[in-house]
């Protein structure tokens, strides 16, 4: 026992030694499905931003584990015009979460020393809400109206999709689901884009998530990682 205690402790310490942190920072183009299939709308897309630390720890040339924390953005947008563009609805929400994602990476080395590679991720996420805004702005005729609400979060099990008062003002405080993506890795700079799949119905009053794929996250981001210590 003492001896799998200290093996143990030494593959930590190495594993921990390898570690490579980088500051990661982009563009997220946020959705929500509309439908019971899980479709979006492309007209409905909402930029937002994505920036935090992750970090690599160094298995091998060719694999390798990646986790960190993201402060990102999620939501969507909507615009419905009438009389030929003269008056018009425009609703936003942009609720702000801390993110946990854990990935698999598959890497394709580029050069002989690895320094630079393609690689391929994919894995889960945890995500808990921390803020955001709700808009809505109006015209009819001379007639113009704004609002703005921030947006509360319900301290619900992330793993049902039961809710009271229900609305995009009010969403569900977690959200869980996976992500895939890929990029390539100078050594100096990494550019990486990722696809994140919510698998939580963020404001659904059904019972159970797996019910259909409406009302769930759907996330496109392009980032740049900076290494840190390189």
């Amino acid at each position: 026992m003492k001896k799998m205690t200290v093996m143990l402790m030494v593959t930590l310490m190495t594993v921990g030694a390898k570690a490579q942190f980088y500051v990661q920072g982009g563009l997220n183009l946020a959705n929500i499905t509309n439908t019971n299939s899980g479709h979006t709308e492309k007209n409905h897309l909402l930029p937002t931003f994505n920036v935090g630390v992750m970090s690599r720890f160094g298995i091998s040339t060719s694999f390798d584990l990646e986790a960190g924390v993201l402060f990102t953005g999620k939501g969507s947008k909507a615009e419905t015009y009438f009389d030929n563009g003269a008056n018009y609805v425009k609703t936003k929400f942009n609720p702000l979460y801390l993110e946990v994602p854990l990935n698999a990476v598959v890497k394709i080395p580029l050069d002989t020393k690895a320094k630079s590679n393609i690689f391929f991720h994919a894995g889960p996420y945890i995500a808990v809400g921390v803020g955001g805004k709700s808009t809505i702005d109006s015209k009819f005729g001379a007639i113009q109206a704004s609002s703005s609400n921030t947006i509360k979060f319900s301290n619900d099990n992330p793993f049902t999709s039961q809710q009271d008062d229900a609305a995009y003002n009010k969403l569900k405080r977690f959200d869980f689901g996976a992500n895939v993506g890929g990029g390539i890795d100078f050594g100096k700079l990494l550019l990486k884009a990722n696809y994140g799949f919510g698998l939580a119905k963020i404001n659904s009053t059904q019972s159970d998530n797996n019910a259909n794929d409406k009302n769930k996250f759907r996330t496109f981001s392009v980032s740049v990682g900076i290494p840190l210590g390189k």
